[in-house]
């Protein structure tokens, strides 16, 4: 099989399709309770014929760091995408990575146009598609997101007229109907011989809203499975996996519990600091911006010890890293974070100060995700296992690998 090399890392070309899916948000309590509920027979005929594992994400576990390490196989230090937004060292200015400016290395997709592979690339969010799907469509592929299709052009996006592709209108952004676009539209590249190398990301509005056993996450789930066996019954190896997990994030009556992580240290050390909320995103129905990670920037590093261990003082506080030990253990780029990296716990949330963040947004509690406790993902590949991928499944996988799962199985 032909093969082409991005990053230092080796992926091989099967004659067949590949499509690879990230469901955003996707806890693994998610699939099983899918699978023993008979909502995805599809997927479960997968894990039994193929593989099914888990497996660690990147930290941040936000949506830009791991689609980003996804697509190019890599973890954020090499990328440089650490967040979804993040204080940018030259300027000083608060923005979001939300270009392709902002990424450091080659992508996956790019690379398999290159080596002859009919490249589609469909997100839910259009943030995905200006971050990663820059150098696609130059290359005779196809990009565009759920959230814009209609403004598709051949020009601009590989397509025109993509709605016409699955013949349904523009979804609306918060709905599950985001996502199954996506598939769906994936489904029809790959039936109709449009597209054989796929990489097809959703939005996790429907797990920020409900939990693993409601009933309409319990369909939502039902219609993703029907869009895998459309990939299968076209001939594709199928490989999913997620960017991050998913958990409540209340108190015992149902209430965000959250740490305003820069109020408190305006109180104890003035106001010559900054919080950043790496969370943030235009999404805000989806979490109010607040998530189980954020950096803290100081005017005076000299007080950095004394407001770490404070930090770590707090309830609900899990770690407090510096600037050094983030990039040692959360494998982040060193221009890019804060002088600490401060995590919350599993049912924690930290964010900046009560009037940064609009809690009314929030309809029936928190769910959400960032830290540690949303690292651990799925990973179902439809394909048996080489040895080579064996022993990449009983070490450390990630993720990031699951291009590797798909091309290489």
């Amino acid at each position: 099989m032909p093969s082409f090399i991005v990053n230092h890392r080796e992926y091989h070309c099967p004659a067949h399709p590949v499509a690879v899916i990230c469901l955003d948000g996707c806890a693994d309590e998610y699939l099983s309770t899918a699978i023993a509920r008979g909502k995805m027979p599809r997927l479960a005929a997968m894990a039994r014929d193929g593989w099914r594992g888990m497996v660690r994400g990147a930290l941040p576990s936000f949506t830009n760091v791991n689609n980003t390490s996804i697509v190019t196989g890599v973890p954020p230090c090499t990328h440089g995408i650490c967040g979804n937004f993040f204080l940018n060292p030259e300027t000083g200015e608060e923005v979001m990575m939300n270009g392709p400016e902002f990424r450091r290395c080659g992508t996956i997709l790019t690379a398999a146009a290159d080596a002859g592979r009919k490249v589609a690339f469909i997100t839910a969010k259009e943030k995905l598609r200006t971050v990663l799907g820059d150098g696609v469509v130059e290359r005779g592929g196809i990009v565009f997101s759920s959230e814009k299709v209609d403004e598709a052009r051949k020009e601009t996006h590989g397509i025109d007229n993509a709605t016409a592709i699955i013949g349904k209108p523009r979804p609306e952004i918060y709905s599950g109907d985001a996502s199954i676009y996506v598939l769906e539209a994936g489904a029809a590249l790959a039936e109709q011989g449009i597209a054989d190398f796929l990489y097809l990301s959703t939005t996790d509005f429907m797990q920020h809203k409900f939990g693993p056993e409601a009933p309409e996450i319990l369909d939502f789930h039902a219609r993703i499975d029907a869009a895998i066996g459309r990939l299968l019954d076209a001939g594709c190896t199928v490989a999913l996996t997620a960017d991050h997990g998913m958990n409540a994030k209340n108190t015992a009556d149902g209430e965000p519990q959250v740490i305003f992580v820069e109020s408190l240290l305006h109180q104890q050390f003035g106001t010559a600091l900054r919080v950043i909320c790496p969370i943030t995103d235009p999404y805000v129905v989806h979490h109010g911006a607040l998530g189980s990670l954020v950096m803290v920037h100081l005017e005076d590093p000299s007080i950095r010890p004394q407001v770490a261990e404070y930090l770590f003082g707090l309830d609900g506080i899990t770690e407090v890293l510096t600037r050094e030990q983030a990039v040692l253990k959360l494998e982040l780029a060193p221009d890019r974070i804060g002088d600490l990296v401060v995590l919350s716990g599993r049912d924690w949330v930290v964010g900046k100060s009560p009037e940064h963040h609009d809690l009314s947004v929030l309809h029936g509690g928190l769910r959400s995700h960032g830290g540690r406790y949303e690292e651990m993902v799925p990973l179902v590949l439809s394909k048996p296992l080489t040895a080579e991928l064996r022993r990449l499944a009983e070490g450390d996988p990630r993720n990031f690998d699951v291009f590797s799962f798909a091309c290489n199985a």
